[in-house]
């Protein structure tokens, strides 16, 4: 895969929204990643995030954004709107609201309704362990990643480019595969 291009994965979450009483202030938080979870790409195909892949990544300039949109910033970590966290669970954030901001107070009102739910998060894969199973199968674990952004999602885009080019390297691998037999099926011909 590709590790210059920028990946999205998401996930069901359970978000959840908290006002403050004395300050008035409002948060959207919950998990936007989950640890030790294989998540089922395509039938056969699996992936895991490892405990340590955002252990180097936190302290990037990271945005929150809706549904991957980055003209509609809920938060950021630099301006101290964004807070994240790597627990043994998976990566926890919590958004403070801007109370000013109309889609940032919307989506806070569309969580706590529950009718927006998901997450996702937008990241570079900077190292992970492909496991090509004996059943044909495929599973590729993930340690370390170079995050970029996290999202409250009304659809999370899983299926996007990332899942694409998961494809694309398995049908590389079962392409290799195919040669490397037909090289041997010629060699034993030949004797």
């Amino acid at each position: 895969m590709d590790r210059d291009q920028k990946v999205t994965r998401s996930m069901p979450s359970q978000l959840k929204t908290r006002a403050e009483q004395e300050s008035q202030d409002m948060f959207i938080e919950g998990y936007f990643a989950v640890f030790n979870q294989q998540t089922e790409l395509w039938p056969g195909a699996y992936e895991e995030l490892a405990p340590e892949a955002f252990s180097e990544t936190l302290g990037n300039d990271v945005r929150a954004l809706i549904n991957h949109d980055t003209t509609l910033v809920l938060g950021r970590n630099k301006s101290g709107t964004l807070e994240l966290k790597a627990d043994s669970h998976g990566l926890w954030g919590r958004v403070k609201i801007n109370p000013n901001d109309t889609d940032a107070v919307n989506m806070y009102e569309r969580v706590k309704r529950g009718d927006v739910d998901q997450c996702s998060f937008g990241f570079n894969i900077l190292q992970e362990d492909v496991d090509y199973r004996d059943d044909g199968g495929i599973k590729w674990t993930i340690h370390k990643v170079d995050l970029h952004e996290v999202s409250v999602c009304t659809f999370p885009a899983y299926a996007a480019t990332g899942v694409q080019a998961r494809k694309a390297e398995v049908q590389q691998h079962r392409e290799r595969q195919l040669q490397q037999r037909k090289q041997q099926l010629k060699a034993r011909l030949k004797k």
